[in-house]
């Protein structure tokens, strides 16, 4: 009998490494969920990060592969952090862009470097948007250098790609942390997205918003008196009548809150209007926007805002041409 049942546990565990193991997408705790929607394959990509995010338990960048949408193949690592790597802390808010035929994954690092310290302010780290490229979107994906794209001096996070009359931008936030009032940033790139070119131009501060709270508003985080307003998680979209629309998070009257930004020139240096009320407002952010194969346009997020309880949460939206908005 003890025979049997070791023959039976071995053909079921030889069963099991042929079939692919899926998780279904309300089991998957993820933050900053980014979908890039490949046509050729029919397959949705969903990138994450986080402790153990690697086979053997080191940080790095995962994703996940489904059709649709709801049940999503185990994870596979797109990038590992190596002994030495700058950026050997934490692992924020990957995305991956297609671009002249090449995947390149942004993310974001932080170092247990210690920068300089505000008086008043907790010690802070080195912190900042990297970008890597590969030839699949299931990576692996290589760093140009061991340095941050982002000014290395700047605690800075969430960089995205934005391409403009065939010429690279990469936008970003400069943290609330160093700051007190959390700006956008954009800055121009080199044609292979290698380096960054000139000097960041501020596209707006978080406080520009009516409906942002400070942190000490909404009672979130410690030492809260001490700390201002968040920019976080920009996207950018461009409406069907031509419009040029960021989506962007900070905290309003429900906490983490998704806010609009419409550039009045039509042109990612804006000027840029904000929106008088937030996207999305019930505790869920940092989001992003794609068309699934059936051409619905959706809207990606992380909600609820509180560890551990993060998911993905898909919203369709409707692009009225002069906006976008929940349907």
């Amino acid at each position: 009998m003890k025979n049997m049942i070791t023959l039976i546990l071995a053909i079921c565990s030889l069963q099991m490494q042929g079939q692919v193991q899926t998780k279904r997408i309300e089991n998957i705790r993820i933050r900053d969920p980014f979908i890039l929607a490949d046509r050729d394959s029919k397959t949705y990509y969903m990138y994450a990060t986080g402790l153990g995010s690697s086979e053997n338990g080191q940080l790095g960048v995962k994703v996940y592969k489904s059709k649709d949408l709801k049940n999503w193949e185990n994870p596979l690592t797109v990038f590992e952090v190596k002994s030495g790597f700058w950026g050997n802390l934490g692992v924020w808010a990957p995305e991956v862009h297609v671009y002249k035929g090449k995947y390149y994954l942004f993310v974001t690092f932080t170092s247990d470097k210690e920068m300089l310290q505000i008086e008043g302010r907790p010690k802070i780290k080195n912190r900042g948007t990297q970008i890597l490229v590969s030839d699949s979107p299931e990576g692996p994906f290589k760093p140009y250098a061991n340095k941050p794209h982002t000014p290395e001096q700047w605690m800075s996070l969430d960089g995205t790609l934005w391409v403009e009359e065939d010429i690279p931008y990469m936008i970003f936030c400069h943290e609330w942390v160093q700051v007190t009032d959390g700006t956008m940033e954009l800055i121009k790139l080199k044609k292979d997205l290698s380096k960054t070119v000139g000097e960041p131009l501020t596209l707006f501060k978080a406080s520009q918003a009516n409906w942002v709270k400070s942190l000490s508003e909404v009672g979130t985080g410690d030492n809260i008196e001490q700390y201002g307003y968040i920019t976080d998680g920009p996207f950018i979209y461009r409406t069907k009548t031509d419009n040029l629309i960021m989506i962007w998070s900070s905290f309003g009257s429900e906490k983490y809150a998704v806010g609009l930004a419409e550039s009045e020139s039509g042109k990612i240096k804006g000027p840029w209007k904000l929106s008088q009320k937030p996207l999305f407002k019930a505790n869920g952010g940092h989001g992003m926007i794609f068309k699934t194969f059936d051409d619905k346009l959706m809207l990606v997020i992380h909600q609820p805002n509180n560890a551990p309880y993060e998911r993905a949460k898909f919203f369709e939206l409707e692009d009225r041409g002069n906006r976008i908005e929940l349907k």
